[in-house]
């Protein structure tokens, strides 16, 4: 029998146990019915998107669960970045991940910016892209909030360059840094960028509302990630034979799926932030089953909770996941459909950053052999029948599952 495929995943998901919430994760406090549900009624376990230990970023482990090694595929996250922004990246062009940021007195105060609304972001983008004048071909672009992209045509081979971005606020911006000589001239490129675009950006009529309403400033640029075009072996729909849709309102991951030979579906409402509408989102999740086999869910502001190391933020953020999940098992046939949830990795409120500790995971549906598990948690799908595996084994999991995997020998 072939089943369909929703997987469902809350980016940052995994926590430590948090004093504040009786020694309990964010998952394992919140009020999570509908993810109980899910438990309950699936089997569950715990993942490590690369291996036990090692930290993963956001690209690199969303290409290790689409089950790619991200050591042999991985080029930088600037291509993804790009890529889900909806530009079109050469092979010889070299892409950058961009945050807008707060700077005075030679040190970046805040480098969200306050996480400053999609829409200013992206007019302010677009100042930079219409002003500034560099001696290469250039694209700059605004992503979801405080983040953006920037694409140099044809310096793909200067692309051993390092970042300005310090990762923590309260200190001076770097210099970049190069390995060769190509790489030089891309980080003379990126100084006389950030410089013109600083000039742009300081006197911006959104900022100077910004100063007046007392919000951080978006002056400065923090560029990192160099990247250029993947090596993908095989497109996931043709390794596959599915037809696979994704909804992800985070250009990075978008920009993996899309790499990986998913289509992005356009759903109204979802940003990606703490104000997206999860309701919509399970809906154009469902209503996608119709016309695709396998449906990939982003869910993004759990990380976010996590990077601010807002412990209730992540409560709030894992009962509105909740929500999603409620939606899509009331309203899909579980005897027909696999649902997977999981993380891309672990994003502890102590750390404020990713950690490499495993993640929950629960696959339920058709097919499924349950276990004991009755509730959401890290404690709890530790116990689980899935015991702790590697990520790339979930979609050959979902897969058989759904019917799709083949046959290895007579």
């Amino acid at each position: 029998m072939k089943r369909k495929g929703i997987f469902i995943l809350a980016d940052g998901l995994g926590d430590r146990p948090i004093k504040e919430l009786g020694g309990k994760t964010p998952l394992e406090y919140a009020n999570t019915p509908n993810l109980d549900r899910l438990a309950k009624t699936g089997i569950c376990g715990m993942q490590d998107p690369i291996f036990p230990g090692q930290p993963a970023g956001s690209d690199t482990a969303h290409l290790s669960i689409l089950g790619y090694d991200p050591y042999k595929t991985y080029r930088g996250r600037g291509y993804y970045e790009a890529l889900g922004a909806g530009i079109d990246v050469r092979e010889d062009d070299i892409a950058f991940r961009v945050n807008f940021a707060t700077y005075e007195n030679g040190l970046i105060v805040d480098r969200r910016a306050g996480r400053i609304a999609t829409e200013e972001a992206h007019e302010l983008a677009k100042a930079i892209q219409e002003q500034v004048k560099l001696p290469v071909e250039f694209i700059f672009k605004g992503a979801t909030s405080h983040r953006a992209v920037l694409v140099l045509r044809g310096l793909a081979k200067g692309y051993r360059v390092g970042e300005n971005d310090p990762h923590e606020a309260g200190k001076p911006p770097h210099e970049f840094t190069y390995e060769d000589e190509e790489s030089k001239r891309t980080a003379e490129i990126l100084d006389e960028f950030v410089r013109k675009a600083h000039e742009v950006l300081e006197k911006h009529p959104i900022n100077e509302k910004r100063r007046k309403e007392g919000k951080p400033v978006a002056n400065y640029l923090l560029i990192r990630g160099a990247g250029t075009a993947p090596d993908i072996p095989k497109k996931f729909p043709e390794q596959w034979k599915v037809k696979a849709g994704a909804i992800v309102a985070v250009a990075l991951v978008g920009g993996v799926l899309k790499a990986v030979g998913f289509e992005l579906i356009p759903v109204n409402g979802i940003t990606g932030e703490y104000d997206t509408n999860e309701i919509t989102k399970a809906k154009a999740a469902v209503k996608a089953l119709e016309e695709y086999d396998f449906v990939f869910v982003h869910f993004k502001p759990t990380d976010a909770a996590g990077h601010d190391g807002n412990a209730m933020k992540k409560v709030e953020m894992i009962e509105k996941l909740d929500r999603l999940v409620g939606y899509i098992l009331d309203n899909v046939n579980l005897e027909k459909t696999v649902i997977t949830l999981t993380g891309d990795h672990s994003t502890p409120c102590e750390v404020k950053n990713h950690s490499g500790d495993p993640v929950p995971l629960v696959i339920a549906g058709g097919g499924v052999r349950t276990d004991d598990v009755e509730a959401i948690g890290e404690r709890q799908c530790a116990k689980g029948g899935l015991g702790r595996i590697r990520s790339k084994y979930i979609v050959p999991i979902m897969m058989d599952l759904m019917g799709r995997a083949e046959k290895y020998g007579a």
